[in-house]
């Protein structure tokens, strides 16, 4: 008896052995989960608020080019004819141009920023997961170096005890371990799909928006070369004098001729007038 109680107490050391090193792997794994976890929530957060800035600049550019289009309309009105149609065409294509901004801020808001967002609440569930593992790893830790306390004593029916609450500690942190690899490898697989998608996206977003610009922008400098420069030029040029100003000044003119012009056209008419008083003069004698 004493010697099959000997045998039962060599085998025991290395089932202990054996239920240390499946404790240890499932450390291993379960710090490797841990440091996954921790990565996502780290990057995602970075990326949620920078991508969320990009976002308010977006919108505060989009605020901006409000401004400036008022202040084209308004400087529009105070100019000549070519050049406010011009800059009146202008403002309407930078305006429409915003309205696709908007729609920019939209879409990236609800596409990137919000999924990112969401993560917050997928990475506290996942802790939830890991924290329930360790538990019951630490259950069974605390059972497996119960039953080394209890085999150093050597009584036989604490033996027996010790070793079921240890079976049931052990079938527990399996379970729960084989429940979080499951999440886990879930958790990856979703964090890699949604990374394509949201930078899929963001690509796409940022695509469309510029392609518009790049054909808003080609109408609304076209618009400005149409502008015609000598006419309004000549506009310009006709505002500062009033409309009946070049009869006026041919009237100057014809008025404003030099004294010697004055002297010879006096001298003509005299002539004329003696010439003809002479002749008269003549024919009488006769």
């Amino acid at each position: 008896m004493m010697l099959l109680g000997g045998r039962g107490l060599d085998a025991r050391p290395s089932v202990l052995c054996r239920d240390g090193e499946k404790l240890c792997c499932r450390d291993n794994q379960t710090r490797q989960m841990q440091d996954a976890v921790s990565n996502v929530e780290k990057h995602f957060g970075e990326l949620c608020q920078i991508f969320a800035g990009y976002v308010r600049k977006t919108a505060r550019l989009r605020d901006k080019a409000d401004l400036l289009v008022n202040e084209i309309y308004a400087y529009a009105a105070t100019e000549t004819p070519n050049l406010k149609v011009g800059l009146k065409n202008f403002a309407d294509e930078f305006s429409r141009l915003q309205d696709y901004r908007q729609a920019e801020v939209d879409r990236l808001e609800a596409k990137v920023v919000e999924p990112l967002k969401c993560y917050g609440t997928i990475v506290k569930l996942k802790r939830d997961d890991l924290k329930a593992t360790l538990t019951a790893k630490n259950r069974e830790a605390k059972q497996l170096s119960q039953l080394e306390k209890t085999r150093q004593r050597n009584p036989s029916d604490l033996h027996i005890i010790a070793e079921s609450e240890l079976q049931r500690a052990t079938l527990d942190a399996t379970r729960t371990t084989r429940h979080l690899e499951e999440t886990i490898d879930n958790f990856e697989k979703k964090k890699i799909r949604d990374i394509k998608n949201i930078f899929s996206e963001f690509i796409t977003i940022e695509m469309l928006f510029h392609g518009k610009a790049l054909e808003i922008y080609t109408a609304a400098y076209q618009n400005i070369q149409n502008i015609d420069e000598n006419e309004d030029l000549e506009v310009f040029r006709s505002s500062l004098y009033p409309p009946d100003y070049q009869s006026r000044l041919d009237i100057v003119r014809a008025n404003s001729k030099s004294p010697l012009q004055r002297t010879g056209s006096s001298k003509s008419s005299l002539r004329t007038t003696q010439n003809g008083s002479i002749i008269t003069v003549e024919l009488f004698c006769w």
